[in-house]
């Protein structure tokens, strides 16, 4: 008797029609039926929610096409492991790369509903700090796009980045409340979930005959479960996963302690295990903070690595083609500690030998390096790391033993070099560095410009360079042209079609076409219409928000970005203040009219960032108010930075501020964003304005200040700021102002310690840039008032950033490093 029963044959839907007509009824279906509202009394996020379902259906079928293609062929898998992904919101993304735009336009229109009312209601997903997560939010976006099967992996905070408020200038921070409605894109996955210890100890089984296995006990366990978002690609074509944890308790309540009559205790477990995915980036000044930290980076390392493995033996019989199968890419250091816990995973669970492991470890992971600054490559104390993952700290050290080892005796290194290259910090208090161990644990290490590639090898990974030449490549970071030109510049992009077609749709390298109009002035004539048109939006919303009036006229000088001292945005104001004094005492010149434009985030325990928005915005109150500046200069905050408020701004922007202490900036992608959109770039040769010079060309860029090997030099032999400033009548006013207080009348001495630290010691190279930037303004100036010359210079930085669309870095990223 044949008991074979033959497969089932699953009926896949057909292609769902997106005529407008047909759409407007699901959307009508969706509202009766899943949010349960008539269409009479439905308020605008019941549409929204009701639209982003039947968009959602339509990706469902193609996500789940990219799935099973992936199985059926067996190609690699990419992991991008990132504590960060600034998403943003997605209707619009979504919309645009189905090709949807103007369908769901009309079918919402005949329901009498604004596509764009509904779409401003989408919360902003603010999962990320500023680039790093943006740049991760681009790169899941553009893997989708070049069809690589792809999972992103991250955590499902529930407040994310604080939502950022003023009260009286001040930075306030408050909880971004994203999921407080729900989430409408997730799908949760409740058969995706793994337990994840911590603390407990190590336990050694066996040892005598047969080599020793150890088991570890963890003290305390939650569950990591997973909740799904579509990323859809370019066009729809393939759909990709980002997988954020979430964590829960194992025992939701303790009912003894709860009919005891102790009600707060008894949700205890509850609340740890929230807590570890309650808020991004816990302030970590105080060891409680440390400790979240690194329970969060665990917490999701640890529940992604057992998601992939769990994969791959679906498919495979064991882990020894595991780096043929699957590339797994650490985003910055965050997710370091990965490299020891898949060797945990493969010896102690898995039971394979140590050095097999560690070569299958070596060749799954690659590691990008996000920062020079020593002390943003994470370190955790001994005591800590130990502590909380016992079995981890033996495998670093076991690790760290084999690898100085061989530094001793194959390359014959110095006690210095082996200092320099060890997993732990000797100096002072024993501490694990995470940046060694991921650099030791992956077969490839990247940088994000040219720059910061070349300044790796020779400063914060030097001796680790010199053990492995091979490993340290360059992938120069983009941006995709879906997002930050087609979505968010409607009107360019309509503009650049009529003159050289939709070839730079696919290709974004194909906009070099667009050189041949720069100095047609019929085009250029346009190309500032559609910058008005921009203007004007940003105009409308800072009067709205702010009761601040804007002449969308002005020269709009913007620098947006995460506030940091080595981004310099203390320099911008103290010129702004320079800029001021002059208009004061030269009325009769011919000055350009100004908008300075600044908004981003200070980290809640950053007081020196703190400080330098509270100085913008009080010098902001002074100028904005004093009659003898005739409204030529306007200094704005826009407080609460985000995806979306980048996305009117940027478009918006003809002067795009890159103004960091050269040498300190690993790439930037802000830079391309508003250059993309016809921004002129005033900046140090920085970060990825070095290779965007070489693009654009030296005449349609504004470069100054000191270059990194020069600040390099100027600090080793020993920088005197004071003799600089006294150098410079322009800067010694306007710090002199600064400091009594000619902006801060309240508090007199209030920025006497910012400006102290320029006489003292200037890290940031503030005064020792300052009479360069201020020439360079004078500079954009000129340019500005020869509306040709500005349009030539300005059109073709859109034709010549093609290629940093993170479709180019993703396909070498796949090429060179993925092998995907």
């Amino acid at each position: 008797m044949n008991n074979t029963t033959p497969p089932i044959e699953i009926p896949y839907p057909a292609p769902r029609s997106s005529r407008p007509e047909i759409m407007a009824e699901e959307i009508i279906e969706r509202l009766t039926y899943r949010i349960g509202k008539d269409a009479k009394v439905a308020k605008p996020h019941d549409w929204l929610t009701a639209t982003i379902l039947v968009v959602r259906d339509r990706i469902i079928d193609r996500w789940m096409e990219s799935t099973r293609q992936a199985y059926r062929t067996g190609q690699k898998r990419v992991y991008y492991l990132s504590l960060e992904f600034l998403i943003g919101r997605l209707m619009r993304d979504a919309v645009s790369n189905l090709g949807l735009m103007q369908e769901i336009r009309d079918a919402l229109s005949s329901l009498g509903v604004d596509v764009s009312v509904i779409a401003g209601l989408e919360p902003d997903a603010a999962l990320g700090n500023g680039g790093l997560g943006r740049l991760a939010a681009c790169f899941m976006e553009s893997m989708a796009t070049v069809d690589i099967p792809a999972y992103g992996y991250g955590i499902r905070y529930i407040h994310g980045l604080f939502r950022q408020q003023m009260a009286d200038g001040w930075q306030v921070e408050l909880p971004e409340t994203w999921l407080a409605h729900g989430n409408p894109w997730e799908f949760e996955r409740r058969e995706s979930s793994y337990e994840i210890g911590f603390g407990g100890s190590v336990e050694t089984i066996g040892g005598y005959e047969d080599l020793p296995r150890y088991v570890w006990k963890p003290a305390e366990r939650v569950i990591a479960m997973a909740y799904d978002t579509p990323i859809v690609g370019w066009r729809g074509n393939r759909v990709n996963t980002l997988r954020l944890w979430s964590a829960q308790p194992i025992d939701p309540i303790l009912l003894d302690a709860f009919n005891a009559g102790d009600h707060i205790g008894a949700l205890r477990e509850s609340n740890k295990a929230e807590s570890l995915t309650r808020v991004l980036y816990p302030a970590d000044a105080n060891p409680a903070g440390q400790e979240l930290r690194l329970r969060q980076e665990f917490f999701f390392s640890s529940a992604s690595l057992q998601d992939i493995l769990r994969r791959h033996l679906q498919q495979y019989p064991d882990f020894t083609n595991l780096h043929e199968k699957v590339s797994i890419q650490l985003n910055d250091t965050h997710p370091a500690v990965s490299i020891g816990e898949l060797m945990r995973l493969l010896v102690d669970i898995h039971g394979m030998d140590f050095d097999v492991s560690w070569e299958i470890v070596r060749q799954t992971f690659s590691y990008t390096n996000h920062t020079l600054l020593p002390e943003a490559l994470e370190t955790w104390p001994v005591p800590l790391f130990e502590r909380l993952l016992p079995r981890h700290m033996q495998i670093v050290y076991a690790i760290n033993a084999k690898i100085l080892l061989e530094a001793r005796k194959e390359k014959r290194f110095s006690d210095t070099q082996v200092r320099a290259i060890s997993l732990i910090d000797e100096g002072g208090e024993r501490r694990v560095r995470m940046g060694n161990l991921a650099f030791v644990g992956s077969h490839s290490i990247n940088g994000v410009s040219a720059l910061h590639t070349d300044l790796m090898k020779v400063t914060v990974f030097a001796d680790l360079h010199t053990l492995y030449p091979t490993r340290i490549n360059n992938k120069t970071n983009g941006i995709t042209p879906r997002r930050w030109l087609m979505q968010c510049n409607p009107g360019l992009t309509s503009l650049i079609r009529d003159a050289i077609g939709d070839k730079f749709l696919d290709d974004t390298e194909a906009l070099v076409e667009l050189d041949k109009f720069a100095d047609d002035a019929s085009f250029q004539e346009k190309f500032a219409a559609v910058k008005r048109a921009n203007k004007a939006t940003l105009t409308n919303l800072v009067g709205s928000r702010m009761g601040i009036r804007l002449d969308p006229s002005a020269l709009f000088d913007i620098q947006i970005k995460r506030i940091h001292e080595y981004k310099r945005q203390l320099l911008n104001i103290i010129e702004a203040v320079a800029l001021y004094d002059q208009i004061r005492s030269h009325p009769e010149l011919d000055w350009v009219p100004r908008v300075k434009l600044f908004a981003g985030k200070a980290a809640p325990s950053y007081h020196n960032a703190k400080l330098i928005i509270k100085l913008a915005n009080d010098v902001a109150r002074v100028i904005n108010n004093d009659p003898s500046v005739r409204g030529l200069l306007k200094v704005v905050f826009v407080p609460n930075y985000n995806v979306s408020l980048a996305e009117t701004i940027v478009p918006a922007a003809d002067l795009s501020e890159q103004i960091s202490t050269a040498g300190m900036e690993a790439s930037g992608t802000g830079n391309m964003k508003f250059a993309l959109n016809g921004a002129l770039t005033i900046g140090t040769l920085d970060g990825a304005n070095v290779e965007m010079r070489e693009h654009v060309g030296d005449d349609n860029i504004v470069i100054f200040g000191l270059t990194a090997d020069e600040v390099a030099k100027v600090r080793s032999e020993g920088h005197n700021p004071r003799a600089v400033i006294e150098q410079s009548p322009e800067l010694v006013q306007a710090l002199n102002a600064i400091a009594s207080g000619v902006f801060s009348p309240d508090d007199r001495s209030r920025f006497q310690e910012l400006i102290d630290g320029i006489y003292n010691h200037d890290w940031f190279m503030v005064a020792a840039d300052f009479d360069a930037y201020a020439a360079a303004q004078r500079t954009v100036d000129q340019i500005w008032s020869d509306p040709k010359s500005w349009y030539s210079k300005t059109i073709r930085n859109t034709a010549r950033m093609g290629w940093f669309s993170s479709d180019r870095t993703i396909r070498q990223y796949a090429s060179e490093i993925w092998r995907a």
